[in-house]
């Protein structure tokens, strides 16, 4: 018997059955240690040794596969095709090795990049040694991550009072958001003026230009910066006889994008399906790990985390032989095409995100899947699909119309589509509006055709403001500047939104108050640490370290003689330093200039003090300079401005009518929050209510997301080992599962109305890894002795009293009697048996999981609240 271990369980039945009776294979369930959650799990005076832990979720899946391997000769491993997969095989090597478990076994790693049964035989008959260089870049990015968290973090803390964390890329990105922020405060728009003009041809036929040249200049944008020139310009045109001067035609051609990369396909997620990059990559993750068609479980795409372009030779076959079933030999080029990456410290270690089978239709598997696997599905098997056909070819017309004199000109364009290509089946989306005037169709037209002049018509415009970040926007901004990982910007979006930094409004990040003032600290006081050209910089080098050049630990050297400096300069800093910075910085931003010219920092109150930032003991805020005379104080908001989405989302607001029933389904505002009703009382019936679950907007609740709410509890499907039903719900406390008695929260980047049921079975499964084991009853009451792993390391528990394991005991090897010595050596004498109490057979604890509710903990030493989560 030969064990595999991969990270989830759903895929681990799939590949058992590929792999036959002679493998077990077992789920690590993801991470199984982690650095000690304390000061000092990253040691920079021990040339940065680092002290792990086992979680207390993996300890059981840990045991389990220590379990398996007494009867086995070889061990698999078999986590994802990344860095962090490697990291995992790494991890479970050293602790199975640590415990002894290992003796006699050939341990090797293997990848598999889609879970299809070729991809895991191959696998499986190739395997190698786990691969040091990734490992180390992984040990060299936690350790960067958890030194900036954890000695960062305090100094927020102690210089500014309610601030939360600061992380090595989340602050970058943070300052992206609140700098694109600052350029729109600062934005002063301009007017400019646009003439256009319609003619006619001879033939009848009509169109429209735009004026290009007046008096014998080109004019550029701001050509025409009032009315006053707009209205010379309309005079001009209307006193000249026109004709066609010059015609220029081209044939362009225009190519399919490249196969999805992580970044791109969080991008074009966003754009067309309006799914956030969290719930893409969950998605994705879903796709890839397989769904039941017809009963086998299939794997339906490649690995989602991935920088390459590239498609392997099968994919190019199979993706050539559907452009010419589907679409025809036009379609088809004579050579498959290839691409190259484009983004900054891209890795082109796997393959492209690509559907596993192109021949697998998306209408061959819409049955099978839920409404946003099938949409993403299907965008990702177009997407490959249409980097392999035939480019689309474009007529495009430039003309030139001018008067007698030659220096009045006006121009239009227009393109015709020769040839479709790619576009019949693809087109790639675009974060902000794009002029399409390029795409009008242009009469036929020849030099020197007169033109009979039609009506004029002067518009009026402003210049705008840069654009807010989307999430497609800021992926790509950060993967151009080749800060952090595709692989890692969701959780990065996902911790700015937790920390309340930023919000998403309309689809577009907004810096919280809070996230400016952490944003302008560190820029002032941390500059280097936050500049984009020292993050993209530090990314390299880990780049390096993966491919063996650079030795890890001299980057985290580099790295902590400069950083360790600049935080220990400031303990001279002043909290007075540091408000007067502040002030200054984010003047602008909290007392922008009135239209009536009075002073914004003038205060209201007292009318002689002067308004400024202050820091107090629940962060910063808003006070007079008189105090303590003057009392005055104003949460950190700009006067006038709403706070937050509080205006928009506050009052009631009908959704539609429901059309089963034809009540009206209201959005309101109760004590609790927001929620949504349908119909209104009826005598003593109440009518039924949803509470919105956290992170859903009520600018964002249409009427068919109200009634999926109101249709809540809704069923997923049965679980695969009993067979009871899985139902997702809200309740009291938001959003759950739940399974026969048993409920499990959803975690808060889960959506209640879309989870599925691979997702449910694995969130159900990790829960379970982590509860209380029974051991047995205890012979002397008959009350139960169970074991559980604590925060100093697993221990068994009878009534108030815990004894800890000894140091090598598996948690899998503990017996009833083993437990009750324990308790007796921790407790004291034993209590002598009950009488007529019957001796229980010893039992291992893994075998029977109990629900038992948590005993109060024992008095501890005091641990500080805030812990910095590094990214």
């Amino acid at each position: 018997m030969d064990v595999v271990v991969v990270e989830s369980p759903a895929k681990a039945k799939t590949i058992n059955k590929y792999l036959g009776d002679g493998y077990k294979v077992v789920a690590s369930y993801g991470h199984v240690r982690d650095l000690v959650p304390k000061n000092g799990a990253v040691d920079p005076e021990s040339d940065f040794a680092m002290t792990w832990e086992v979680e207390d979720r993996a300890e059981r899946a840990v045991s389990a596969i220590a379990g398996e391997l007494k009867k086995a000769k070889r061990l698999f491993l078999a986590t994802d095709p990344d860095r962090e997969g490697e990291a995992i095989s790494w991890h479970l090597a050293e602790i199975l090795k640590e415990r002894k478990k290992l003796e006699g076994i050939e341990v090797s790693r293997v990848v598999f990049h889609e879970i299809t049964k070729s991809a895991v035989l191959d696998a499986i008959a190739n395997p190698r040694e786990i691969n040091r260089e990734l490992v180390d870049a992984y040990l060299a990015r936690r350790a960067l991550d958890y030194l900036v968290g954890f000695t960062l973090s305090p100094v927020l803390w102690r210089k500014l009072p309610g601030a939360k964390s600061a992380g090595r890329v989340q602050s970058v990105a943070l300052r992206l958001i609140c700098e694109r922020e600052a350029e729109i405060e600062a934005f002063k728009p301009e007017e400019y003026w646009s003439v256009a003009t319609e003619f006619t041809t001879s033939e009848g036929g009509r169109f429209t230009a735009e004026l290009t040249h007046l008096a014998g200049e080109k004019l550029g944008k701001m050509g025409l910066k009032d009315q006053a020139s707009a209205d010379r310009a309309v005079e001009a045109i209307k006193a000249g006889q026109f004709k066609v001067a010059e015609v220029e035609r081209k044939t362009v051609r225009r190519f399919p994008p490249a196969p999805f990369t992580t970044s791109t396909l969080q991008q074009e997620s966003s754009r067309k399906l309006g799914l956030g990059a969290s719930r893409t990559m969950r998605l994705a993750q879903q796709l890839y790990e397989g769904v039941s068609l017809g009963g086998d479980t299939v794997g339906l795409i490649t690995y989602m985390r991935t920088d390459s372009v590239n498609l392997s030779q099968e994919a190019l076959t199979g993706a050539r032989s559907v452009i010419q079933r589907e679409f025809g030999d036009r379609y088809l080029p004579k050579e498959p095409r290839s691409f190259k990456n484009q983004a900054k410290n891209a890795q082109e270690a796997h393959e492209a995100i690509r559907p596993t089978d192109l021949g697998r239709l998306p209408a061959d598997v819409a049955a099978y899947l839920e409404d946003d696997q099938r949409r993403l599905y299907e965008l990702i098997w177009k997407r490959a699909v249409a980097c392999q056909m035939e480019a689309a070819q474009l007529d495009q017309t430039g003309v030139d119309i001018a008067d007698g004199s030659g220096k009045t000109v006006l121009r239009a364009t227009g393109s015709i589509m020769l040839f479709d290509g790619f576009l019949k089946l693809y087109q790639e989306g675009k974060d902000d509006d794009a002029d399409e005037d390029g795409n009008r169709r242009l009469p036929q037209l020849s030099s020197g055709q007169p033109l009979t002049q039609g009506e004029i018509k002067p518009e009026q415009h402003f210049t705008q403001p840069p654009p807010r970040f989307s999430e497609a926007s800021l992926v790509k901004r950060l993967e151009e500047l080749g800060i952090g990982r595709p692989s890692t910007y969701a959780s990065i979006l996902q911790v700015l939104q937790d920390r309340d930094y930023v919000r998403l409004e309309r689809k577009r990040f907004m810096p919280e108050d809070r996230g400016r003032v952490v944003t302008a600290f560190l820029s002032n006081f941390f500059e280097k640490y936050v500049e984009y050209g020292f993050t993209a910089d530090l990314e390299g080098k880990l780049d390096e370290v993966a491919e063996g050049d650079l030795d890890w630990k001299e980057v985290l050297r580099e790295f902590w003689r400069d950083f360790s400096g600049a935080v220990g300069g400031t303990k001279e800093i002043g909290i007075k330093e540091v408000i007067e910075t502040l002030d200054q910085d984010l003047g602008q931003h909290f007392f922008p200039q009135t239209e009536g010219g009075t002073d914004p920092r003038v205060c209201p109150s007292c009318t002689t003090g002067r308004l400024g930032l202050k820091l107090g003991k629940f962060g910063a805020f808003i006070g007079c300079s008189n105090y303590p005379e003057c009392k005055y104080t104003r949460r950190l908001v700009v006067e006038g401005g709403q706070d937050g989405d509080a205006a928009a989302e506050g009052g009631e607001r009908e959704l539609g009518k429901d059309p089963s029933s034809g009540k009206a389904v209201t959005l309101k505002r109760g004590p609790y929050g927001q929620y949504v009703q349908l119909g209104e009382a009826e005598g003593k019936e109440k009518p039924k209510r949803v509470s919105l679950p956290r992170g859903l907007s009520a600018a964002d609740v249409t009427l068919e997301r109200g009634l999926a709410l109101l249709a809540l509890p809704r069923e997923l499907g049965s679980h695969p080992e009993t067979g009871e039903m899985i139902t997702a719900g809200i309740g009291r406390f938001g959003p759950y599962l739940k399974v026969g008695a048993r409920f499990k929260s959803l975690p808060k980047d889960e959506d209640v109305l879309t989870v599925g049921i691979n997702r449910a079975v694995d969130l159900l499964a990790s829960a379970a890894a982590s509860t209380a084991v029974e051991v047995g009853k205890h012979p002397a009451d008959g009350k139960p002795i169970t074991l559980k792993k604590g925060r100093f390391g697993p221990y068994v528990q009878h009534g108030s009293v815990r004894a800890t394991l000894k140091r090598g005991t598996e948690m899998s090897a503990v017996t009833l009697d083993m437990a009750v010595a324990l308790i007796a050596e921790k407790g004291g004498k034993a209590p002598a048996p009950k009488k007529g109490a019957a001796k229980k057979a010893a039992k291992p604890a893994a075998d029977k999981p109990a629900a038992e509710k948590p005993a109060k903990p024992a008095a501890k030493k005091k641990i500080a609240k805030k812990k910095p989560a590094a990214e």
